[in-house]
């Protein structure tokens, strides 16, 4: 799929191209083309009207630094990575920029959050830039925008999870630390993002060339990643905290039952005692042969059984 892009006195707007259109013309008259799993038609295209050689999936997945982030006689090239929701957790997706005088190329294999925000307010007529270059810049910026809004939602769900695990005394603690483990996960997978972020930005600052101004919002884009670069910190130390806390309930509530059964079994062992010895084989045993002798043996083995207990009791072990 391919989607073009317009810009109109410093506005991006989204232009559908007629059905007789050539595919060739709209990709030469567009200012940003963004691709989702194009066609083998669709990537000939854009091959031979931008001469690009375009890149397979592994090589936009690749993730050492040199290969990320390069120029190139195709133009200036950052793989950058995005957050993509998938049934509750998050994945890392690589999606390749391609940054040319009149042009800005997006390569991604899935639908993202970002790009859909960027597309809505496009369409609403929102998005100003003067050029590719701004656009580029504007998209990092509303990445880091969403990150934010991200570490904001993860903020509070862990609120509303500490209230759960530490206030609540019917709190499922497994599925507690289930959702514990997701939230770490997911703050990891937005400081890698974020890392990665940061690392394109300083590249773009080095080659871009970009206008005074343009260099002044990449410089507050780093000013905005270090600020939630100490968040995620906070995050990761809020979910230990929170993973310690749990884990200690799960033990106290292992060792209540285990005490229970420790207790249980001294309780039983006197009254055990008593019957072993009573149910032994031997002639000499007067007991048998009283008439009281049965009662007798209840008596004793209630009575063994009821001390440890009164004891516990009055130690407060119970």
């Amino acid at each position: 799929m391919l989607r073009f892009f317009s810009i109109e006195l410093g506005v991006i707007t989204e232009v559908e191209p007629a059905a007789d259109t050539p595919i060739t013309t709209s990709i030469r008259n567009a200012h940003w083309i963004d691709t989702i799993n194009p066609t083998a038609e669709e990537r000939q295209a854009l091959a031979d009207t931008l001469h690009i050689t375009f890149p397979a999936s592994g090589d936009v997945e690749e993730i050492e630094a040199s290969s990320r982030c390069f120029i190139d006689h195709e133009g200036l090239h950052v793989h950058a990575l995005f957050m993509s929701p998938n049934e509750g957790r998050f994945n890392t997706v690589t999606v390749a920029c391609l940054l040319q005088k009149n042009c800005l190329l997006t390569i991604r294999d899935d639908e993202l959050a970002d790009f859909r925000l960027l597309r809505l307010r496009a369409r609403k007529g929102q998005v100003a830039c003067d050029n590719p270059k701004q656009l580029l810049v504007t998209l990092f910026d509303q990445k880091v925008e969403n990150h934010a809004d991200m570490l904001e939602d993860m903020h509070h769900q862990l609120e509303e999870l500490s209230s759960y695990v530490l206030e609540e005394d019917d709190s499922d603690l497994e599925e507690a630390v289930s959702r514990i483990a997701r939230l770490e996960d997911a703050n990891g997978k937005v400081r890698l993002c974020l890392m990665d972020t940061r690392r394109n930005i300083s590249f773009l600052l080095r080659y871009l060339g970009a206008p005074s101004d343009d260099r002044e919002s990449l410089r507050e884009i780093v000013l905005d990643i270090d600020t939630l670069m100490s968040h995620c910190t906070f995050l990761f130390d809020k979910v230990n905290f929170l993973m310690d806390s749990t884990q200690g309930f799960i033990n106290i509530e292992q060792n209540q039952i285990i005490k229970t059964f420790s207790i249980a079994s001294v309780v039983f062992l006197p009254p055990t005692v008593v019957a072993s010895v009573y149910g032994m084989n031997f002639n000499s045993m007067p007991e048998l042969e009283w008439a009281w002798g049965y009662p007798f043996a209840i008596g004793v083995m209630l009575l063994s059984g009821f001390a440890p207990y009164l004891f516990f009791k009055h130690k407060g072990w119970l």
